[in-house]
């Protein structure tokens, strides 16, 4: 089974859905679209899903498929997912900035997702998660936390 999970945010991702709307391949899609309006023959829509619901799905997904969210991101390195990333853009008003283009850059370089920048790629990418070994997750928040509180002491002494 393949999950695509949109996020819950206010923002549209037709894009994407259309995207996977166009595969032809003989595997079972759902998809959580949140405030993205779409219909689908292909997929089994929900628009939200509960958070039991949402790990369900995650956890017995072959392939997770999904926007740039960190959230999403993180969650599915943690349970080991593959996952195909695709930003959001504002050139598409699909976001207010391209941050999710820098947050998929910095997961895509260290090995833990499969980028998906280009659609009409998707199947290749498909057929790249076959073989694709998500790096394990390391978080960096201890690191982060030194240096803010490094930055912090910093700051007081020189006050």
């Amino acid at each position: 089974m393949i999950f695509v999970t949109l996020g819950t945010q206010d923002k549209h991702f037709s894009r994407l859905l259309e995207a996977v709307d166009k595969l032809d391949i003989d595997e079972k899609i759902i998809a959580q679209i949140g405030s993205t309006d779409f219909t689908s023959k292909k997929m089994e829509i929900h628009k939200f899903l509960s958070q039991d619901e949402f790990n369900k799905y995650m956890k017995e997904a072959r392939i997770v498929i999904t926007h740039a969210g960190v959230g999403t991101i993180i969650y599915g390195l943690n349970i080991n997912k593959t996952m195909i990333v695709a930003p959001r853009l504002k050139k598409y008003g699909e976001h207010v900035n391209d941050h999710q283009l820098q947050i998929l850059e910095t997961f895509s370089k260290d090995g833990y997702i499969i980028p998906l920048l280009n659609f009409d790629n998707l199947k290749n990418k498909i057929e790249e998660a076959k073989n694709f070994k998500p790096k394990q997750f390391k978080s960096n928040n201890k690191n982060f936390i030194k240096h803010l509180d490094d930055e912090i002491i910093r700051l007081i002494k020189n006050k």
